[in-house]
């Protein structure tokens, strides 16, 4: 069995493959040919949880087990960690362990990637991120790398996080141009941009109410009931298209708390099949994640490997 550090995880997950890799696996779990059910929670302590996330394929399955550990900074250790086990499916004989997350974070990345190859009707030159974190950092590599983006602005409500990061994007990339503005000033100060990505935990609303109609607006960081990063008003205003409609359903706070008609919500692998949808404004996309995803990074992952 392989066993890939965090840098060897990250090497053999390139976005030019993942984003692919994504959008079969999204057709085989439309049609039913990954068998992943929901994802299991096992509480640990009151900031600790357990996640378990099987997904079995045809030709390799895999099962991520994660920690999230909220109360680490005072251990000096990140709050998540895991790993992905890989194995045949055949024959169950494991094949690689990955480390879970950098795979979560690369294959996130991957599906808002596919998401803006999908809905928006050019390729992106300009970004907007809400947020400083782990997955802000991903995404701003992975818009880089795959699409090219030479322009970014991040929004945060930490104006010293904000400029340490921008500054370590600068490092990265050194012909990117990287503006930092502030979150409180989006209503009134929002920039004109191809692509608005929302990467937090908040409990309200980060995304303005009022963007271009051919803006794509993208949540990727709300994930439970109580956390909300879309207005309501906006998703009120749009066609809402989602990675997976039923862990939308009960995941999704944005959503939920806004009591959008679940009927009109669309799952990705549909608009990747007609390639187009009939709206005068560009939707929104929003993203719960899927173990589905994770088996196809394992899929690409395994293509860099000998046996």
């Amino acid at each position: 069995m392989h066993i890939l550090n965090s840098q060897q995880t990250a090497a053999a997950l390139p976005y030019k493959a993942l984003v692919p890799a994504i959008a079969l696996a999204a057709k085989q779990l439309y049609d039913g040919q990954i068998n992943a059910p929901e994802r299991m929670v096992v509480e640990i302590d009151k900031a600790s949880v357990l996640l378990c996330m099987p997904a079995i394929g045809a030709d390799i399955s895999v099962t991520k087990l994660i920690t999230v550990h909220a109360n680490n900074s005072h251990h000096q250790l990140p709050a998540i960690q895991g790993e992905v086990v890989v194995f045949e499916t055949g024959t169950g004989r494991r094949l690689a362990l990955l480390d879970g997350p950098v795979v979560s974070a690369r294959r996130t990345a991957a599906v808002t990637l596919l998401g803006i190859q999908t809905l928006l009707p050019r390729k992106p030159e300009t970004a907007l991120l809400i947020g400083t974190g782990v997955q802000a950092a991903a995404h701003a590599d992975a818009l880089a790398e795959y699409f090219g983006v030479r322009t970014f602005w991040i929004a945060a409500r930490d104006t010293a996080k904000t400029q340490a990061f921008c500054d370590a994007l600068r490092q990265r990339y050194p012909q990117v141009s990287v503006h930092p503005i502030a979150a409180d000033t989006l209503d009134n100060a929002l920039p004109l941009t191809d692509v608005v990505i929302a990467l937090t935990t908040s409990r309200s609303a980060v995304i303005p109410k009022h963007i271009s109609a051919d803006t794509l607006a993208v949540g990727v960081g709300a994930f439970k009931p109580d956390m909300v990063e879309f207005p309501a008003e906006l998703l009120h205003e749009r066609t809402i298209i989602v990675d997976y409609l039923a862990g939308a359903k009960h995941e999704a706070g944005d959503l939920l708390q806004a009591k959008i008609d679940w009927s009109a919500v669309v799952e990705l692998p549909q608009v990747l099949r007609q390639r187009s949808l009939q709206t005068d404004t560009l939707p929104v996309f929003k993203t719960v994640g899927h173990a589905a995803w994770d088996l196809a990074a394992a899929r690409v992952a395994m293509t860099s490997l000998t046996f």
